[in-house]
């Protein structure tokens, strides 16, 4: 009998602390009972480290090595330097539906946002006016010539008003946006020159047939 009361006290009292524990007010987190989980002891980024003789938590890499992950660009941030990259560098990626419909989707994520849609350069950012210098237009004639790998050294470290985009675009996607621009946007852009062309070639005929 005792112990049929004690085992009851024993369920009373647990229910008890479980219902003591559970608390609707939203503005307060509850007991906390084991805090490791709760509390990190691991240093702030910009906080202040004693660790270190510099008494700063961030590192610079040591010299000589690599952080993982990173390939280092050994091209300047020059007129010269991007020349060098379109002589030297060649895009890897083979030409197929896949590599071109990823470089669409970058395009689309990263780039038309200035550079618009179909390349044009009225992107939303600047036709709203909130952004005062005009994009470049990546489907003009002075760009159908330019290589690959210019386009690739802009995008990694930017350029006179565009900021470096290698921290948002991997290596291999930069490629297939490039691939996107060179394949289907500029090959767009050519053919609407070409009936536009067209339809001007073949108006001045009618005017000169009328005259005669």
């Amino acid at each position: 009998m005792k112990r049929i009361q004690k085992g009851k006290l024993l369920i009373i009292t647990f229910v008890g602390l479980i219902l003591s524990s559970c608390d609707h007010n939203v503005k307060k987190p509850g007991y906390t009972y084991v805090s490791d989980m709760t509390f990190s002891d691991a240093y702030e980024t910009y906080a202040p480290n004693t660790n270190f003789s510099d008494g700063k938590t961030s590192q610079p890499s040591i010299v000589g090595t690599i952080p993982r992950e990173v390939i280092p660009y050994h091209y300047e941030k020059t007129p010269e330097g991007m020349l060098k990259a379109g002589k030297e560098l060649k895009n890897p990626l083979k030409v197929t539906k896949e590599n071109i419909e990823r470089g669409k989707k970058m395009f689309n994520t990263y780039c038309s946002i200035c550079h618009g849609s179909t390349g044009n350069g009225k992107g939303l950012l600047y036709e709203s006016g909130k952004y005062p210098t005009e994009p470049a237009t990546l489907v003009s004639k002075d760009f159908w010539g330019k290589p690959e790998g210019e386009f690739y050294h802009v995008i990694t470290i930017g350029s006179a008003i565009m900021g470096s985009h290698a921290a948002q675009i991997r290596s291999q996607d930069r490629w297939a946006l490039i691939m996107y621009i060179k394949m289907v946007l500029q090959k767009n852009e050519k053919k609407r020159l070409e009936i536009e062309e067209a339809k001007k070639m073949e108006k001045n005929k009618q005017t000169i047939e009328e005259k005669l």
